[in-house]
């Protein structure tokens, strides 16, 4: 499998390696970080077995991201099967992620990385449509994925368990490859 490598501005963007889960935990492990992730505990070796996996799957495109060889952040992009009846192409959608250091925050990074794995989804991988949940209240994921020309689809009322507030709302945003062809691409 060809590894997903980019630049961007100002941004490479490539394949984790090993002698990067050390950084990406300094920031992932952060209480104001773990506050918005859905699994909030993460030791060194089990997040370093979770990147090898995602190394050895086709339809894992995730990447680090770094700037000036630092790693700044994450971005997941696993390539699925839409939903459908029988006969429906494969390997039509992916899912959308990303953890970023918050001392990097401010400057667009996140924007500038999740808009170049949006675009290399579209155009490379030929992927049709896009998703990425949140909580409602986590701001910042918000907008981002308002930023790069995504779509609210969906509000769960209390559809999501946050361990510190309870239930709470979630969001699902959505983006299709003929939407961000004609006009949502920032």
């Amino acid at each position: 499998m060809e590894s997903t490598k980019l630049c961007t501005e100002r941004l490479e963007l490539r394949p984790v390696r090993d002698d990067d889960i050390d950084r990406i935990l300094e920031y992932r492990n952060l209480p104001e970080v773990t506050r918005w992730l859905l699994r909030t505990d993460v030791d060194p070796t089990s997040l370093r077995a979770a990147w090898r996996r995602a190394a050895e799957d086709p339809d894992d495109h995730s990447v680090a991201v770094a700037l000036a060889s630092v790693v700044i952040g994450t971005v997941s992009l696993a390539v699925v099967d839409g939903m459908g009846q029988p006969g429906m192409p494969s390997r039509t959608e992916a899912q959308l992620g990303y953890i970023f250091d918050p001392a990097y925050g401010g400057h667009g990074y996140a924007t500038e990385a999740v808009s170049a794995m949006v675009a290399y989804s579209f155009d490379r991988l030929g992927v049709r449509r896009i998703t990425a949940g949140c909580f409602a209240d986590n701001l910042a994921s918000v907008r981002i994925l308002e930023k790069i020309g995504m779509r609210r689809e969906q509000h769960g009322v209390g559809d999501s368990w946050h361990a510190d507030l309870g239930w709470v709302d979630g969001y699902t945003y959505a983006l299709t490859a003929e939407r961000w062809r004609h006009g949502a691409a920032p």
